[in-house]
């Protein structure tokens, strides 16, 4: 109960977060070239920044067990989502396919997700949901990229290994296991950046969500993927969990990190390579607005 208090609290400070970035883009105060720059500033410096701040936890026998669960359990989430994709849409066109695939195989764990973690369990819970979030970013750039388009071996691992999440990942591993010290100016400035993606954040999808109506949110198609995406997955990583014996901390990352929205990356590939980027836009939002409801009803089953 006390996680499902303090992620009702969350929920309600970025409902106020959203709501300024729908006003500001409604306003003019940001357009669509801000928006994209944000979203650059937050997956390539505040995110980063983030996530590297929560590796200061020291590296126990008992954490190395803890973050091997946490990765296998994230690992079998991918494949079950990639998998999952590959069946359950098969009556759909090829375009609502592919973004209906993509929205179930990558969501927005890092870019709504480890916000919503840190505000919930603080530095510990990132420390866990860092890891759970890589095998979501290896697939996100190997089969959710070929849904839209084929790229070479080469291409894909460069797209993992150069992506700033995975990379502040392996500095942060590396910074627990030689125990590198970090200057206190520097470790605060790492961390005030770190703690300005929560806002940030929040202010980009409320900008994505003007211009849609709300009628055009009421599609069955929209709705079968909120449930895949936002309770079948969730309730399978709680299984998941459940069976490895894990404490309530892993056990409520997993199910926020599993039961995040679709990714807002469908949106930027649907329009890249010609695909149908309003239905993406669509698919993006109504998860979203509806995972702000399922995620804390989710916590009450741990």
């Amino acid at each position: 109960m006390e996680s499902f208090l303090k992620m009702l609290n969350t929920q309600l400070v970025l409902f106020i977060y959203l709501c300024i970035g729908y006003y500001c883009s409604k306003k003019s105060i940001m357009d669509d070239h801000t928006k994209q720059k944000l979203t650059d500033l937050i997956l390539k410096i505040t995110l980063p920044c983030m996530i590297f701040n929560s590796f200061n936890k020291p590296l126990t026998p008992d954490v190395l067990k803890e973050t091997a669960v946490v990765f296998f359990v994230a690992m079998v989430i991918a494949v079950v989502s990639f998998l999952s994709g590959k069946v359950l849409y098969n009556h759909f066109s090829h375009e609502k396919k592919s973004i209906l695939q993509y929205s179930t195989l990558v969501n927005n764990s890092g870019f709504l997700g480890m916000p919503m973690v840190s505000s919930v369990y603080g530095t510990e819970g990132l420390f866990y949901a860092s890891i759970f979030i890589i095998p979501n970013r290896i697939f996100m750039w190997t089969a959710g990229l070929s849904l839209f388009t084929q790229s070479d071996f080469r291409s894909k691992c460069k797209n993992i290994f150069l992506n700033p999440c995975i990379i502040v990942v392996i500095l942060g591993i590396l910074r627990q296991i030689f125990l590198i010290p970090i200057p206190e100016f520097l470790d605060t400035a790492i961390g005030e950046i770190g703690n300005v993606t929560t806002p940030l954040s929040m202010f980009v999808i409320g900008a994505m969500m003007v211009g849609v109506s709300i009628p055009s949110l009421l599609e069955g198609s929209i709705f079968y993927l909120s449930f895949i995406r936002l309770i079948a997955l969730p309730l399978t990583a709680l299984a998941l969990m459940r069976l490895c014996h894990m404490q309530e901390l892993l056990t409520g990352i997993s199910l926020i990190l599993t039961g995040m929205p679709a990714g807002t990356t469908s949106v930027l590939l649907s329009m890249k390579y010609g695909v149908d980027a309003d239905f993406a836009s669509r698919c993006v939002v109504t998860t979203t607005l509806l995972s702000m409801i399922t995620v804390p009803i989710l916590l009450l089953f741990i």
